[in-house]
C-alpha cells in the first residue's frame, strides 16, 4: 500500500499513513467518470416543465360555427392547437430525468475520482479535525495552515455537526461524510481533505463492498 503524508490541523506533518492501493491507486477511468457525472447531473434536473395541452386550456366548449355552408374551414373548438390561445402540441410534460448506473460502475467511478486526486497531488489527509465550537475562522485557519486556497472538499468518517456549521458560510468549502461522497463533488473541488478515519473507512467500504 502506498504511503501518504499525515498532517495535523496546524499543518505540521506528524507521520505517514498507508492508503488502500485498490481504492486510491488505480488508473482513473475517464469514460466511467464521464458517465457518473452525467448521471448525477441528470438526477439534479427538476423536470417540472409543463405546458397546457388542448384538454387543459379553458374555454372552447362550443363549436365556433356550423360545419357546412359558411365558406370557412371546419372548426370544432377555438382552443384547438392552430388557434391563438389554443393548446400546445407535443410540449414538455413533468418527468424525471434520473437514471442509475450499475453498482460496479458507480463504485469504479468513485475509485477513479479518488485515485485522480492522489495522482494530481490534491489529496490531504489529517490526523483528525476537532473544534470546540462552530467557528468559521477555525476552518479558515486550518485551510491556511495546510496551504489550501482553492475549492476544498472535507470528508469525515461520521457526521460532525460542529465542523459542518463552521464551514457553512464558506462558499468554496463543503463537508461530507464517507457515505455521502460522490463523483461530482470530488471532481468539482480542487482539493480533497480526508481525516485519517475517513481514509481508512473509504478504503474498507469501496474495496470490501461494505462499511464496518
Amino acid at each position: 500500500m502506498p504511503k501518504v503524508a499525515l498532517f495535523n490541523q496546524s499543518g505540521s506533518q506528524v507521520g505517514d499513513i498507508e492508503i488502500n492501493d485498490a481504492v486510491f491507486g488505480i488508473e482513473p477511468n475517464e469514460h466511467v467518470l464521464h458517465d457518473a457525472v452525467l448521471m448525477q447531473r441528470a438526477s439534479l434536473r427538476q423536470g417540472t416543465h409543463a405546458v397546457k395541452n388542448r384538454s387543459d386550456v379553458r374555454g372552447g366548449g362550443r363549436k365556433p360555427w356550423r360545419q357546412k355552408g359558411t365558406g370557412r374551414a371546419r372548426q370544432g373548438s377555438i382552443r384547438s392547437p392552430q388557434w391563438v390561445g389554443g393548446g400546445t402540441v407535443f410540449g414538455p410534460t413533468p418527468r424525471s430525468y434520473s437514471y442509475k448506473l450499475p453498482k460496479k460502475v458507480r463504485r469504479l467511478a468513485l475509485k477513479s475520482a479518488l485515485s485522480s486526486k492522489v495522482k494530481e497531488d490534491s489529496l490531504v489527509i489529517l490526523e483528525g479535525i476537532a473544534f470546540d465550537a462552530p467557528k468559521t475562522k477555525e476552518v479558515i485557519s486550518m485551510l491556511s495552515s495546510l496551504n489550501v486556497d482553492a475549492k476544498a472538499l472535507i470528508v469525515t468518517a461520521d457526521k460532525d455537526e460542529v465542523l459542518v456549521k463552521s464551514a457553512n458560510n464558506l462558499k468554496n468549502v463543503k463537508v461530507l461524510t464517507v457515505s455521502e461522497v460522490n463523483v461530482l463533488d470530488l471532481l468539482t473541488h480542487d482539493k480533497l481533505i480526508l481525516t485519517k478515519d475517513a481514509a481508512e473507512k473509504a478504503g474498507r467500504c469501496l474495496h470490501n463492498d461494505r462499511c464496518t
